[in-house]
């Protein structure tokens, strides 16, 4: 099918301008579709999104939850869980080898392993001992690196 192949006489080819205002027999006549009176039917201002006509708003009645910190908001902290530090080959783990191994953003400044899919990762810990330097970790994680001879140094 071609633009220039297009066939005018399809039905809904070409959808017709409401014209409004134009007498009784082309059905938005007198009123134009607005209806008697009220704000709506008037010309100029509009009203504004979830405007209830002086009434509290909807907006402002429902109670307000959570707080996102401007320091550690959601673009800065980040969880890693212990089964994707197998994809480092470094036996020291910090904040900088995570970025290098594009496990964490550029932007990140808070990191913590949590234990999620530790099952996977013990035997790479077997393996040689990890240290952990300047981030978090949960007990779990703690304690299985712990066992297996690695080292969690904070900040």
């Amino acid at each position: 099918m071609k633009l220039n192949k297009l066939n005018n006489c399809v039905m809904g080819y070409k959808k017709e301008k409401k014209r409004r205002g134009r007498g009784i027999g082309s059905g938005k006549g007198k009123t134009c579709g607005k209806g008697h009176k009220g704000q709506k039917a008037r010309s100029g201002k509009k009203i504004k999104r979830g405007f209830e006509g002086g009434q509290l708003p909807l907006k402002r009645i429902i109670p307000k939850m959570g707080f996102i910190s401007r320091k550690y908001g959601v673009s800065k902290s980040k969880e890693v869980r212990i089964c994707e530090l197998a994809k480092i080959k470094n036996n020291m783990i910090d904040i900088r080898t995570l970025k290098s191994a594009k496990l964490i953003k550029k932007s990140t400044k808070v990191v913590k392993i949590i234990s999620s899919g530790s099952v996977l990762f013990l035997g790479e810990i077997r393996k040689k001992p990890v240290i952990i330097r300047g981030i978090n970790v949960t007990k779990r994680v703690r304690n299985d690196i712990e066992k297996n001879g690695g080292k969690i140094e904070s900040k």
